[in-house]
């Protein structure tokens, strides 16, 4: 029998998302949270009437109620985010019952402390920990494995572009918009000269062609610099941008190195969550796209000097869509035991690149 699926934060946009994706893909999801008469009309609408899904109660801000509700071996699926400020919880609950743990993050330090702190940890008690399996940052964890599978031993610099299109209105969900004002404010991290090195988000710029324009992208801290070396000896840069900001791209660029000096002022991460609460009160709990917008990452790979000797680029439905699927995919997958080893794992560790790339095909992630 397949192992049990457990989701927090369905009642929030990406979450929700998340439930009916699992339950489109033959799951049964037991649907967690504060407060579970909240998530009584979505576990009816998605389980029917005769036989709703289950709910259960767990505060992300309790560690011991998360903990409380996994065994080993089951699949504990998250979105409940700022992840800097609420996900410790799940990812602790999961890595000590020796749980199979996937997030939505895109949250550079979080992440990062995913494979650095809870890894090891992970590792001793069996827990398999898939952080950042949504649209941040599969798609470019995939683009960049294949193009280095193509470059082979040719390799040295990669570069991974993110792009949007068909965004009209409010593009991003309130708490994606929240969690984006830590990730420009909190230390970020890059792979260089062989080694992950702290670095702000925003110091560096990459322009890269998709779809006949030039986009440029900023950096920021991505699971690629932390999963894609392992996959390449000789790899010694990657870099990963996004080109998300617009006209803003060039004053955040500039802003950049003011994070870090920013970070160490008394008090300063308070007053980060409340600026990221106030820009969150300016906008609607859901995007207005639609699901008009398509997703586009370009991975490129350059030799020692300079030379281009890899390109992939993907095309993928809008991000809520991609990471609803992905992390469904991904739990659904854990959950018949196709997840390999055991700690913080990449997500072509977890499930090797051939059956990534399929995965990620019936999420509608493919070559462009």
């Amino acid at each position: 029998m397949p192992a049990r699926v457990v989701l927090l934060g369905a009642t929030g946009h990406t979450g929700g998302r998340t439930a009916a994706a699992l339950t489109a893909r033959g799951a049964r999801p037991v649907l967690a949270g504060r407060d579970p008469a909240r998530l009584v009309p979505l576990a009816d609408r998605l389980g029917g009437p005769a036989e709703p899904l289950e709910t259960a109660a767990a505060d992300v801000t309790d560690p011991g109620s998360v903990r409380a509700l996994l065994g080993a071996g089951d699949v504990l699926v998250t979105t409940v985010g700022p992840f800097q400020r609420l996900g410790e919880a799940a990812v602790a609950a999961a890595t000590d019952a020796g749980a199979v743990y996937l997030d939505s993050t895109g949250e550079p330090p979080f992440l990062r402390r995913v494979f650095e702190e809870f890894g090891p940890q992970a590792e001793d008690s069996g827990a398999r920990l898939l952080t950042a399996f949504g649209h941040d940052y599969v798609p470019g964890v995939l683009a960049g494995a294949l193009a280095l599978a193509e470059a082979g031993d040719r390799a040295h610099r990669l570069d991974v572009g993110y792009s949007l299109d068909g965004v009209r209105g409010q593009g991003f969900s309130r708490g994606t918009l929240v969690s984006l004002v830590g990730v420009l404010l909190e230390q970020g991290h890059a792979w260089r000269e062989g080694r992950l090195v702290e670095e702000p988000a925003g110091a560096r710029d990459w322009r890269f062609d998709v779809a006949g324009r030039t986009r440029r992208g900023l950096s920021v801290g991505g699971s690629e610099h932390l999963a894609l070396p392992g996959l390449s000896p000789s790899l010694r840069e990657v870099g990963v941008y996004l080109d998300w900001f617009g006209p803003a791209t060039p004053v955040a660029h500039r802003l950049a190195p003011l994070a870090p000096w920013i970070g160490r002022l008394p008090g300063a991460t308070a007053r980060v969550e409340q600026l990221a609460d106030l820009v969150g009160r300016r906008f609607a709990e859901a995007p207005t796209t639609q699901g008009e917008a398509r997703t586009h990452v370009v991975a490129e790979v350059r030799d020692r000097s300079g030379a281009r000797v890899a390109r992939v680029r993907l095309l993928g439905p809008d991000p809520y869509e991609l990471t609803a699927d992905l992390l469904a995919w991904g739990a659904v997958r854990a959950a018949e035991g196709e997840v390999a080893g055991a700690g913080a794992l990449g997500p072509v560790q977890a499930f090797g690149l051939d059956e990534l790339t399929a995965g990620a095909a019936t999420a509608g992630l493919r070559p462009a």
